[in-house]
């Protein structure tokens, strides 16, 4: 469990777990002697995980709510209790949380039950984070499941506990949810006659093409008894209040963990839309058929009065994560700027576009501020690309604003953004999107070197990270990984071709056998999830 940097769980290169503390200082202290872009590997490391701290459990749970006399405070708005709360929860980061809000609720806790991900309370108790879990004697039930995020048999025992819980409540009730990221593979209720096989078949395969995760979740509320506004519909006439943890680009409620609480305003026909934008209408099980030509439950706007009993608030968000990490890297004397808190699309394009902005800063500074045709080639190209990647809070040009700060001021850049890719699998390799990310600006930075007759970095030292504030980057023990521009270099002397492993997307495999495994950032499951974050440092090489 990542949570600060004095102690936190380090997933060797050998894979096995160990417990570390964490001390800056000796880093800094050993600097001198260390390579550096250890050292900024290590500063971009410091960023990230401070990205990390701010939207840990216990922290967004006491930063948003409290208690006075028999009131619960959520915000500015507050609800009368009396020993009537009930508690449900799912999602990676709703162990802390289901921690916090029960020492808070004290005895006006009833009962409860939490989804939560496999092997999370073993993590960490070896962390030592004994105050993220549960009191002993707790009146929650703690179910774990969907290992590798993907829903499974105990996560279908826990969404039925939860379903069970809600529909015994009455209206003098208050049901309180705790949802993040993650929450919808531990909150599986396939709609019969579907089944849990048939729906994790079709998930697969929309994940596989390419699919956005609001795609996904629209097709998996089609699906559900409790997602698309089911769990809510289920608690009624309870008063149903749910802390929300954002892990969906603008935060759009009715998306993250598909919605449980929300009213559903995609139809039926939407997900049929979506099946067949794949090819994926034919083949879908029959079962599926079945279900997805039954009258749609989608809701119209004036109908969601309905929900008139349900109260539902951000609590933590990507947007909150980069301005804690900007405040971070400022302190550290790094000009710094949030390009986006809505990074999305295809991997490789995305990539494409991180590699095209190190490349333009720095020819820019090598001219120092001078624009050549080089310069402004690489913006236009970045421009096209945020237009098609429909990127309307891309902020390019604060960037260009920082960077003459930088040329007058001599302080070295940072640059930070945040969001959530898509990864098309062409191979049967081991990956995730960050750690793909990461290898395929490593790529690009490598071949535009080979291109050109003098560096274009030659002046400048620059670290690029990607990485899943959950953890766990995909199917893997990896968070994310680290890009610079002799990395694919580096990898040709130990026989590796970053290439081929690209194109069998085994990002994963490569950086577990390149630089034996230093450039994977290997954090453990962090118990929070708000999506991904990359950080670009740029700083001029010392002479």
């Amino acid at each position: 469990m990542v949570c600060s940097f004095r102690r936190y769980l380090w997933l060797h290169s050998n894979h096995q777990l160990i417990s570390k503390n964490w001390q800056p200082k000796i880093f800094k202290m050993r600097a001198s002697v260390i390579s550096r872009e250890l050292s900024l590997k290590q500063t971009c490391l410091e960023i990230f995980q401070t990205a990390i701290n701010s939207v840990l459990p216990q922290k967004i749970i006491k930063n948003n709510i409290s208690m006075e006399g028999n009131r619960l405070w959520i915000q500015n708005q507050s609800f009368q209790v009396h020993n009537n709360v009930h508690v449900a929860g799912f999602g990676k980061a709703v162990m802390g949380m289901a921690a916090a809000v029960e020492q808070i609720l004290g005895d006006h806790l009833v009962q409860g039950v939490i989804s939560v991900p496999l092997g999370i309370q073993k993590v960490l108790r070896l962390a030592g984070k004994e105050e993220m879990l549960l009191r002993p004697q707790t009146k929650i039930q703690v179910q774990e499941g969907a290992q590798h995020n993907l829903p499974d048999e105990n996560a279908l025992k826990a969404a039925k506990r939860i379903h069970h819980l809600a529909e015994g409540l009455t209206e003098n009730d208050l049901l309180l949810v705790l949802i993040s990221g993650g929450g919808s593979a531990l909150l599986p209720a396939p709609t019969p006659p579907v089944t849990l096989e048939e729906k994790q078949y079709l998930t697969k395969q929309l994940a596989s093409k390419g699919a956005t995760i609001q795609e996904l979740n629209t097709v998996r509320k089609s699906l559900s008894l409790l997602k698309g506004g089911g769990l809510a519909r289920v608690a009624y006439p309870a008063q149903v209040v749910s802390l929300i943890l954002s892990d969906i680009i603008g935060d759009n409620m009715e998306f993250i963990a598909s919605g449980p609480t929300v009213p559903n305003l995609q139809s039926k026909e939407d997900s049929c839309k979506i099946l067949s934008k794949y090819n994926l209408l034919s083949s879908m099980p029959e079962n599926v058929k079945e279900v997805l030509s039954q009258p749609s439950t989608r809701l119209h706007q004036e109908e969601t009065q309905d929900y008139a009993h349900v109260f539902n608030f951000i609590v933590g968000s990507n947007a909150i994560a980069l301005e804690e990490a900007k405040c971070k890297s400022e302190s550290l004397g790094y000009n710094t700027s949030i390009l986006s808190t809505e990074v999305s699309g295809d991997v490789t394009i995305v990539a494409r576009l991180f590699s095209l902005l190190i490349r333009y800063l720095c020819s820019v500074l090598a001219m120092h501020g001078s624009q050549c045709a080089q310069a402004s080639s690489l913006k236009d190209e970045m421009l096209q690309i945020i237009g098609s990647l429909e990127l309307p809070d891309f902020r390019l040009d604060s960037c260009l604003e920082l960077l003459e700060i930088l040329l007058s001021s001599g302080k070295p850049l940072c640059l930070l953004a945040g969001g959530e890719t898509t990864v098309q699998l062409r191979g049967r390799g081991k990956g995730g999107r960050n750690q793909e990310m990461a290898l395929r600006v490593a790529l690009d930075l490598h071949q535009a070197k080979s291109m050109t007759p003098h560096d274009p970095f030659a002046k400048h030292e620059i670290v690029f990270l990607s990485g899943g504030t959950d953890g766990q980057d995909g199917p893997t023990e990896a968070a994310g990984g680290f890009a610079y521009t002799e990395l694919v270099e580096n990898a040709f002397r130990e026989e590796l071709n970053v290439e081929d492993f690209l194109n069998n997307n085994d990002s994963f495999t490569f950086f577990s056998k390149f630089n034996k495994g230093a450039d994977l950032i290997m954090t453990g499951l962090t118990s929070t999830n708000v999506m991904d974050v990359q950080a670009i440092i740029i700083q001029p090489k010392e002479t």
